[in-house]
């Protein structure tokens, strides 16, 4: 069926059609929403090429993923990201441009990717603190929406988080309620807003019980399993080891069991684990009974929501910034139970 078709079925002008379909304001939601079901129900797709001409868009969404290993967004949880991101571009008639660039020459990326006109828009990844990407964004004046937040960020933006800090905290509430006092956290690198974030909620846990968190047992690197490793097998040896891990990932909570299982010790009896599960598809926390007990936040709705924002951001530039904060899931597992008193 092609758009005249379309068009006569619902007796609506093409132009209407065609308006509802690309988003325009002035049509009415009812109206889309009518528009947007006989479409599907008639399987019927815009022309790209046609319909990027009629609204002066490209039709693509940007995302530019810098090359070096050494960095947060680079990691397994992007793929669910873009995953979920990409459905919402699909069924819209969007694509995807993924663009990868140096560390050092992601500036001057985003400056030729508003000069070519090749996006309409991108998504910002693995924000940091102090974002610089949100001001250069914003002066050049291309629509973005960012995954995660930038705690020292002045000018308000669209982002899409998970409630980094308050999950952290009522993890660290429920070991230190088991009993435990010594919990090591296994974070990323604190530079990132969300491990910023997670440390804070750790912290905050112990504060409000009249704790101090010893420094030693707080490590921020790479969330690699290896480091997880690592860092654990080292506190294990230490005269006073902790009774606990808190960790921010999946893989690295991988790292943190074999660690634990090497020194003959059982997880969740001899020393509780609580990570963060993105409720990754290929890597899933065990089946009916979760292995790891875990603050849960599915990272795959998190691109999807971000793409919603996104677009609709180019389908009305005078919207306002949109804020959407997921609370996680506090998901009990086979990996936690009360503290042991050691001799």
């Amino acid at each position: 069926m092609n758009l005249k078709e379309l068009s006569t079925k619902l007796g609506l002008s093409q132009t209407t059609v065609s308006r509802a379909l690309n988003g325009y304001p002035e049509v009415s939601e009812e109206t889309r929403e009518k528009v947007r079901r006989a479409a599907e129900e008639h399987n019927y797709r815009p022309n790209t090429r046609a319909r990027s001409l009629a609204t002066g868009r490209t039709m693509a969404i940007g995302h530019v993923i810098p090359v070096s290993t050494k960095h947060e967004m680079v990691n397994p949880v992007f793929g669910d990201f873009i995953a979920g991101a990409g459905e919402v571009y699909s069924r819209e008639g969007y694509d995807m441009v993924l663009t990868l660039v140096e560390d050092n020459n992601e500036e001057a990326a985003y400056r030729q990717i508003k000069s070519r006109g090749s996006v309409d828009g991108v998504v910002v990844h693995g924000p940091l603190m102090d974002e610089p990407r949100i001001p250069l964004l914003k002066k050049i004046g291309l629509p973005f929406v960012v995954h995660g937040r930038a705690t020292n960020a002045v000018d308000p933006y669209s982002w899409v988080d998970m409630n980094n800090r308050r999950a952290f905290e009522r993890a660290t509430e429920l070991l230190l309620d088991l009993g435990h006092r010594r919990i090591a956290l296994i974070n990323g690198l604190e530079r990132m807003d969300f491990a910023f974030r997670r440390r804070e909620g750790y912290e905050a846990a112990h504060y409000n019980r009249g704790l101090t968190p010893d420094p030693i047992l707080m490590c921020s690197h790479e969330m690699t399993e290896l480091f997880a490793h690592d860092t654990t097998a080292t506190l294990l040896s230490q005269p006073h080891p902790p009774t606990a891990f808190l960790v921010s990932s999946m893989i690295c909570a991988l790292g943190v069991r074999r660690a634990i299982e090497e020194r003959g010790l059982i997880m969740g009896k001899d020393v509780s684990v609580v990570t963060h599960d993105d409720v990754l598809s290929y890597l899933r926390n065990g089946g009916d009974v979760p292995i790891f007990t875990a603050t849960r936040s599915s990272v795959r709705e998190a691109g999807r929501k971000s793409a919603e924002i996104l677009l609709q951001m180019i389908n009305d530039p005078t919207r306002d910034p949109e804020t959407v904060l997921f609370e996680a899931e506090l998901v009990l597992g086979q990996s936690t139970g009360p503290a042991l008193v050691r001799a």
